[in-house]
């Protein structure tokens, strides 16, 4: 199966209807360059805003936004870049799982509506299952997959090869990674009154 082309406007808009029948508001865009507008207008100021490791918020600008400061929210991943105590670090890694609003992205999202998400960590897993009240995905379109069984082999097949050079890239031969914990989401329960959205980008986005 090629896992990265691209899904056509019928299995976009199927997949999304699908998505939002499991209790997740779905936003289809037409291109990378139209997703941060739409999060400008997401996220209110003053929210504190936790990112997981994510090419997608790196290609769209998000990342660098943040980084920049010349935006509205306070943003919890720099605080925790800033610390310098580890044992410090470690508390405030666990308390960014509470975090407002906690944005990544996902690894498959089946034509039937169920999400994918691998981590070695698992630290981005709480906050999409349970622990941030607002949940915001970024993806492209080539991550729809036809089956929950295409999803997982998506995963070991496809992302796990991709993270695993971009770690020994940035880190050295003996980095590499893992796959450690995988998050599959079903639906979303409504009386936890959490709201998570996934922005749908019919163009090639992230792995």
């Amino acid at each position: 199966m090629n896992y990265s082309s691209l899904a056509d406007k019928e299995k976009i808009e199927r997949t999304a209807k699908a998505v939002e029948s499991r209790g997740v508001s779905v936003i289809v865009v037409d291109s990378k360059e139209s997703v941060l507008p739409r999060l400008l207008n997401l996220i209110p100021e003053g929210a504190a805003v936790m990112t997981g490791a994510s090419l997608t918020l790196k290609q769209i600008g998000f990342e660098e936004l943040l980084k920049s400061g010349n935006h509205r929210w306070r943003n919890l991943k720099g605080e925790i870049i800033a610390e310098k105590d580890p044992v410090r670090q470690s508390q405030l890694r666990k308390q960014a799982t509470l975090a407002d609003y906690f944005l990544g992205s996902v690894h498959a999202i089946v034509e039937t509506g169920e999400i994918l998400v691998a981590s070695a960590t698992g630290s981005q897993l709480a906050p999409y299952a349970f622990t941030s009240s607002q949940v915001i995905w970024v993806a492209g379109a080539q991550k729809i997959v036809p089956s929950v069984e295409d999803g997982f082999q998506r995963i070991r097949e496809y992302i796990l090869p991709h993270e695993d050079q971009r770690m020994k890239k940035n880190f050295g031969p003996g980095a590499g990674s893992f796959i450690g914990k995988i998050l599959f989401f079903e639906r979303e329960a409504p009386y936890l009154h959490r709201s998570l959205t996934l922005i749908l980008i019919r163009e090639m986005a992230g792995d």
